[in-house]
């Protein structure tokens, strides 16, 4: 798009091109270190063994039995779906902030995380015992709580056949406040101490029940939801300018705003199903991006999702360890991390960040 490069520039600069490399490096080492740190320690050489045999490699085995079971079915899923999930959470943080222009948007903007903590709420209330893929009632049900909230607050926010953001913001902020009243609600009316802990333990966030069929669940949201959203990038730089001019350079706004919404409810649907609400990473890892590397969409994007993976593989390693063998949600860690931030963000926000 001859307009965009005009406005923005180039977007294969040595500087980008080197810096997504190594954003891209340091997750391939956050997913290592992280597979072979834990309560039993196992060397990256070992390690890297243990996956090759996996793979069918003749290599001779000179390690614990337990240490494959360690890291195959317990460690590696566990920090792939860190990755994938941080990676979820930063790219629709990162397109809110665009589709918003505000930096203090998240993912969660549009009634996703209080609709999905609706649904695992009733799960758990409800004592679903179902399974599907794999899966139990409270990511299910989770994941259809939070898309069925997205697509209420969409629906609300339709003006005259056009969608403005700032009513679309404030139609998420009512419904969420709704759904979030009745998430409490139902946690508070819950018959027994072992739900109201499960109910409270879900909507701070954790990845210690990860497997491999929450990973399997996830991709393929993570993989078009993903690929929707970076591939929209151009348009969102042209969002920046403003949306009557966009509108003459040839964007359909209204078209591109249902299925940037829709591929960010996804990301963040199937995220939140699979790990409970974790705040603020989709908050600071991608306005981090902006303030170091500026606000062009086609390399914040794909930045964000790589820093957000390892940012998380990083925070459910010190949730995991730090008080071992008591687990912290990974939540926690995240909120300390990011309500300094937040604050800072506060301050600044009359800043030209955008």
């Amino acid at each position: 798009m001859k307009e965009d490069t005009a406005i923005w520039g180039p977007f294969w600069t040595r500087r980008r091109t080197l810096s997504l490399l190594l954003a891209a490096v340091a997750l391939v080492v956050a997913v290592g270190v992280g597979a072979a740190h834990g309560s039993v320690e196992i060397p990256l050489p070992t390690l890297t063994a243990i996956l090759a045999r996996k793979l069918g490699a003749a290599t001779p085995v000179h390690w614990p039995e337990s240490w494959e079971t360690i890291l195959l079915q317990v460690r590696l899923p566990r920090v792939l779906l860190a990755a994938m999930v941080g990676a979820a959470l930063s790219l629709s943080g990162a397109a809110y902030q665009g589709l918003f222009r505000n930096p203090l948007a998240d993912p969660y903007l549009v009634g996703v995380s209080s609709g999905a903590g609706l649904g695992a709420t009733l799960a758990i209330y409800l004592g679903a015992r179902f399974s599907w893929a794999g899966l139990g009632a409270i990511p299910l049900f989770a994941f259809v709580g939070g898309l069925g909230a997205t697509i209420i607050i969409y629906a609300l926010a339709q003006v005259g056949g056009r969608t403005p953001v700032t009513t679309l913001l404030l139609a998420g902020v009512a419904v969420a406040a709704l759904l979030s009243a009745l998430t409490t609600a139902i946690w508070t009316a819950a018959s027994n101490a072992f739900q109201t802990r499960t109910v409270i333990s879900w909507l701070m966030g954790s990845l210690s029940l990860a497997s491999w069929a929450h990973v399997r669940m996830l991709a393929p949201y993570l993989a078009v939801g993903g690929a929707a959203t970076i591939l929209g990038a151009r348009a969102l730089n042209l969002l920046q300018l403003d949306e009557d001019q966009a509108r003459l350079l040839g964007l359909n706004v209204e078209r591109f705003k249902l299925i940037l919404v829709a591929a960010t409810a996804l990301l963040t649907a199937a995220a939140v199903a699979v790990s409970g609400v974790i705040g603020f990473v989709g908050l600071i890892v991608p306005h981090a991006i902006r303030l170091v590397w500026g606000p062009d969409h086609r390399f914040l994007l794909p930045m964000s999702a790589l820093a957000g993976g390892t940012f998380m593989i990083a925070a459910d390693g010190i949730a995991r360890t730090l008080f071992a063998p008591t687990e912290l949600p990974v939540g926690v860690i995240t909120a300390i991390c990011g309500v300094p931030f937040f604050l800072y963000l506060l301050r600044k926000k009359k800043q030209a960040v955008f």
